[in-house]
């Protein structure tokens, strides 16, 4: 069995801006000592809903517009000065490379001028870390998981297990060999027609249909590592919708919400399978859920009655910090820095996802 610390998880003395911008939300977040202070967001989900995805040359000239104003109104939130600030964080990896560079370099120059340490960050990592934090309303001495922890990572753009033992030390158990969890939610619900982001809303209408109705494959289940998959899952989904649309046309209301209810139910059931996999291999009892899939009703329900009967407790992230935020890179960054971890200015830089080795902990 694992042995558990119960040090406290180490903060920063004092108040850590963070900044996201790896995807398509311009977010910023301020943390003290591990409380949540601020939380800012300008998001850009109208701007790609007509494309049907993120588009990387959109949502990196529209991250230039909105970093500042963004930190400045989360500044505010906070009832602080940027003089104020003890650190700076910023997500250097993985994501889109354009979008990247905007957050990196807005951190690297408030760094310079203030000035403060900065850590850089991992996007992955800092949605696992944001367990440890507390929101606004409650107490630092509330229950957090105790480390060594498993973590779920699950969103639209990465499905992965890792094992915690620190904010600096994080190893990837098994990951996703092609599609990501929420990518399968998002390219199923835009073939059924709904607009992007698809997953919330197939997560609304899966409420209302029959899980059972088609026979959607649980995958990985013959397997005796902890990889996923779900480009199989998606296929299949598609495929039944082909064969309800070539027998009766149109797909009613009860058909889309089958369909839903159908893809969920396979998406948790591997996913649960998976994480009990790695709790019994490891060791380790508890299990962290991060990213925007973890803010799932249904897998966050899934994963505590499988690991209660285990003996092992799941921590899903709060569900405000779940999506791509501000407030869990400057967790991560403010643990980081508490523990040395300063980044030098002059090897900051981006590390896109298309980048070999980007999934990876750095160096």
């Amino acid at each position: 069995m694992a042995t558990y610390t119960t040090a406290p998880v180490p903060f920063f003395d004092g108040p850590v801006l963070g900044i996201e911008t790896s995807c398509d939300e311009t977010a910023v977040g301020v943390v003290d000592r591990g409380q949540v202070l601020a939380m800012r967001f300008a998001t850009q989900v109208p701007l790609h809903q007509r494309f049907g995805g993120v588009v990387p040359e959109v949502a990196s000239r529209n991250h230039l517009l909105s970093i500042l104003p963004t930190v400045v109104a989360a500044l505010d939130d906070a009832g602080l000065q940027p003089r104020d600030l003890r650190g700076i964080a910023v997500t250097d990896r993985p994501g889109l490379a354009g979008a990247l560079l905007v957050g990196v370099q807005t951190a690297a120059c408030l760094s310079a001028l203030l000035p403060l340490p900065l850590a850089a960050v991992h996007h992955i990592e800092a949605h696992c870390w944001a367990a440890m934090l507390t929101l606004p309303g409650g107490s630092s001495t509330d229950e957090k998981p105790q480390l060594p922890a498993l973590a779920l990572a699950v969103s639209g753009g990465h499905t992965s297990v890792l094992r915690i033992d620190g904010p600096d030390r994080f190893a990837v158990l098994g990951e996703t060999l092609d599609d990501a969890a929420g990518e399968a939610f998002d390219k199923v619900g835009k073939r059924l027609g709904l607009s992007y982001p698809a997953g919330p809303q197939v997560e609304r209408l899966a409420r209302g249909g029959d899980p059972s109705r088609f026979g959607l494959p649980r995958g990985m289940r013959g397997r005796a590592d902890l990889a996923f998959s779900f480009s199989g899952l998606k296929t299949a989904a598609r495929q039944a919708i082909d064969a309800l649309e070539a027998d009766g046309g149109p797909l009613r209301p009860a058909d889309v919400a089958d369909v839903c209810a159908s893809l969920q139910a396979a998406i948790v059931a591997q996913l649960v399978t998976i994480c009990l996999r790695a709790c019994r291999e490891t060791g380790l009892r508890d299990l962290i859920v991060g990213g925007g899939v973890a803010a799932n009703e249904a897998l966050r329900d899934g994963l505590g009655v499988a690991l209660a009967a285990e003996g092992a407790r799941c921590w899903p992230v709060p569900t405000r910090l779940c999506t791509d935020n501000g407030a869990m890179v400057a967790g991560l960054g403010s643990s980081l820095l508490a523990l040395g971890h300063a980044t030098d200015l002059q090897h900051l830089d981006a590390v896109p996802t298309a980048r070999p080795g980007a999934s990876a902990r750095r160096a």
